[in-house]
């Protein structure tokens, strides 16, 4: 665990590139890939959105057109699908409600369907929450059915106490949590498990010690931070973890300089874009929780927007739907 000195420097972000590679995703129809996609559409312009926004190019989408396909992607059961005419997953319903509220169009929708339709996959025995009608269970599903509710101040819509249950059941010996009881711990599901706790106030069953650590264990000698031991590095880590450690108050406890070079390093400098790892290709994916773990590491060779850890969203949109409560009720000593 090593201290990183501030301001965090590094090598270049190529700003102008990655605004340019975002904008031309919805240009390659002839392309297999695009429709090799069409599944996650809705969360792949949520990915792009974020990126643009938190590099301060909020305007460099189309607003209107991201709201028109949103609002085209919801079904009758309140819920929305990841493309047009594709069935509701809570999975996509977060990116939906996401896109909207940073687009200040959460209004265009009725909360009281979205509401019902995320009510609705709770288990009211065990407290489990379902991603669809299908009935399949995981500690995402926990933080993104509070997160979405907390969107509409509907959280006490579903039992808090038995979701925060199902997440300390799958919290294990290294402080970690997995996909559910029994599961591996994962970074992030980490990540997941923690932002479920801080929506629900309940951060006091976390062993903040003994996750910090193995948190920071996730940095190998490249800078780059995996998701599990024995795994190769990964950009998309960057956010997972750090915004667990900045949760926890523990972003110093790797080194954020070796990090951004990491980061930096898997650029596309050509087409713009980053990739998972040096090398590969771009994806917006990646590009997305690249620059978010950026602006969680204190890159300061350029302005980046700060993002809010829990919601993976601008500070300033967060602040602005009066969700920051999650910041002021975190145990002092966090802080």
């Amino acid at each position: 665990m090593s201290q990183a000195s501030d301001p965090v420097k590094s090598e270049i972000l190529l700003v102008e590139k990655h605004v340019e590679y975002v904008k031309s995703l919805d240009k390659k129809h002839d392309e297999i890939e695009y429709w090799m996609t069409e599944h996650l559409r809705v969360s792949g312009v949520y990915w792009g959105a974020v990126a643009v926004h938190l590099l301060g190019r909020g305007d460099a989408l189309d607003r209107d057109g991201i709201i028109a396909y949103i609002l085209s992607c919801q079904n009758d059961d309140g819920g929305f699908g990841g493309h047009v005419g594709h069935d509701s997953h809570i999975l996509y319903t977060m990116s939906a409600v996401q896109l909207l509220v940073m687009y200040d169009a959460l209004d265009k929708i009725e909360a009281k369907r979205v509401v019902d339709y995320v009510a609705g996959l709770q288990d009211k025995v065990t407290g489990e929450i379902s991603g669809d009608s299908w009935g399949e269970k995981d500690t995402r599903f926990a933080y993104i059915s509070l997160a979405i509710l907390s969107f509409f101040d509907a959280v006490d819509t579903i039992d808090v106490g038995g979701v925060v249950s199902y997440v300390q059941k799958s919290m294990n010996y290294d402080g970690g949590f997995g996909s559910g009881p029994g599961g591996e711990s994962h970074a992030a599901q980490v990540f997941t498990c923690l932002a479920a706790l801080a929506i629900a106030g309940r951060l006091d069953i976390v062993d903040r010690d003994r996750l910090s650590g193995w948190l920071a264990e996730r940095q190998l000698k490249s800078g780059g931070l995996n998701g599990r031991p024995q795994k190769l590095e990964d950009v998309c880590y960057s956010w997972w973890v750090l915004s667990s450690l900045k949760i926890l108050g523990r972003v110093h406890w790797v080194d954020r300089s070796r990090l951004c070079g990491f980061i930096l390093s898997a650029q596309d400098p050509d087409a713009g874009g980053i990739a998972d790892r040096p090398g590969d290709i771009a994806d917006v994916y990646h590009t997305c929780f690249g620059i978010a773990g950026l602006s969680l590491a204190g890159y300061s060779d350029c302005p980046l927007v700060e993002v809010d850890p829990v919601y993976c969203m601008p500070v300033a949109v967060i602040e602005k739907a009066g969700l920051r409560g999650w910041a002021s009720r975190l145990p002092k000593e966090w802080k």
